[in-house]
């Protein structure tokens, strides 16, 4: 008889570890349940982006005109420098010229913003009527552009050696100045910026950077 309730043990500890298993089950599936059911992403749910409406950007499409010319800058007996004045925008009328000098090594050594009105100011003093039509504003602007870079503009030596230091040249230093007039083969680049404004560059070998000289 003892023997018989021996093995009854293990049927008894199974049932009851049953009624456990089940109710862990059930709390689980409840807790589930009363989770509240995940919103729908919104960020899915956002009508596409308007792509056409912004206006796609090209340096290729939209570079109206681009001059190069190569000569003595930096290094007046070693290789020359490149020259360059790259003009972009929406038209020509519209646009914004970057003028920039490299060395002979590629390092861009200045760089200067002109606008069109710093080009196309000047056209006072050519028009034979109180007004031009945008054709002949057009034609002037890019007719500068062209002639940026003509050998004239180039000449040697930079600064004088009698020449006066000028004022209101902003970060013109005194020492780079002097230095300058007693280098007679310095080459100074002279360029016209709006209706009279005309800016001359060298190289200083002494600051070693471009500066303005006038």
């Amino acid at each position: 008889m003892r023997h018989s309730w021996l093995l009854l043990l293990p049927l008894l500890a199974a049932c009851n570890s049953t009624p456990s298993a089940v109710s862990e089950g059930t709390v689980s599936r409840m807790a589930d349940h009363q989770r509240p059911t995940p919103k729908a992403d919104t960020a899915a749910a956002l009508p596409a982006p308007d792509t056409t409406a912004a206006r796609a950007v090209s340096v290729v499409s939209d570079t109206l005109r681009v001059v190069r010319q190569r000569h003595h800058f930096s290094h007046p007996d070693g290789p020359p420098d490149l020259f360059q004045l790259a003009y972009r925008g929406p038209s020509i009328l519209e646009g914004t010229g970057e003028l920039t000098i490299r060395d002979p090594g590629g390092q861009v050594i200045f760089r200067e913003v002109l606008t069109e009105p710093d080009l196309e100011a000047a056209l006072v003093y050519a028009l034979k009527s109180p007004t031009a039509t945008r054709a002949e504003r057009e034609t002037f602007v890019l007719r500068r552009i062209d002639r940026f870079f003509l050998s004239a503009q180039f000449h040697t030596p930079a600064v004088a050696a009698k020449e006066l230091f000028p004022g209101g040249i902003e970060n013109l230093d005194r020492a780079a100045w002097r230095d300058l007039q007693k280098r007679p083969d310095v080459i100074g680049f002279e360029y016209l910026k709006g209706k009279e404004d005309r800016h001359v560059i060298a190289w200083s070998p002494l600051t070693k950077q471009t500066v303005r000289v006038q």
